[in-house]
């Protein structure tokens, strides 16, 4: 599972982020996974307490996360729907969050011994009341893969 972890994240850091959602997506807003409004909340206040000092509090992340650092990794993208973490799974996410990332492209601290994957799963309620319905159907659709 780190090597596909290991794909994604590199394949994401070296190209910039396609903010398009492929026309073969196509769902109706009333098809999409109700959010429950309790745990965005409390997602809200888990990405603040874990997530915000690096993707930022209004989840926009780095101005300039596509600009690579001197040893050529990437600062924290945008967790809205300008980034690219609705390009994934469910379960990436999942692990990476968890598990963290040291790969050439991606820095990513490991927190699967603070959070649980109930507690990253509320994160990850939180991030997709940010996103817009097309990126939230494509997200979906590749969870549910």
């Amino acid at each position: 599972m780190l090597a596909a972890i290991a794909i994604l994240v590199a394949g994401c850091a070296t190209e910039p982020a396609d903010t398009t959602v492929s026309s073969a997506v196509v769902l109706a807003p009333e098809d999409l996974p109700q959010l429950d409004p309790i745990r965005v909340e409390q997602g809200a206040a888990m990405y603040g307490a874990f997530c915000a000092t690096c993707h930022g509090i209004d989840l926009a992340g780095s101005p300039d996360w596509k600009v690579p650092n001197p040893d050529g990794s990437l600062k924290p993208p945008p967790q809205d729907s300008t980034g690219h973490t609705w390009h994934h799974s469910d379960q990436v996410l999942i692990d990476l969050i968890a598990n963290g990332s040291d790969f050439a492209q991606s820095r990513m601290p490991t927190f699967g011994d603070v959070l649980s994957e109930s507690d990253i799963l509320t994160i990850l309620e939180y991030l997709k009341s940010s996103w817009g319905e097309q990126e939230r159907a494509l997200q979906w659709k590749v969870s549910s893969q």
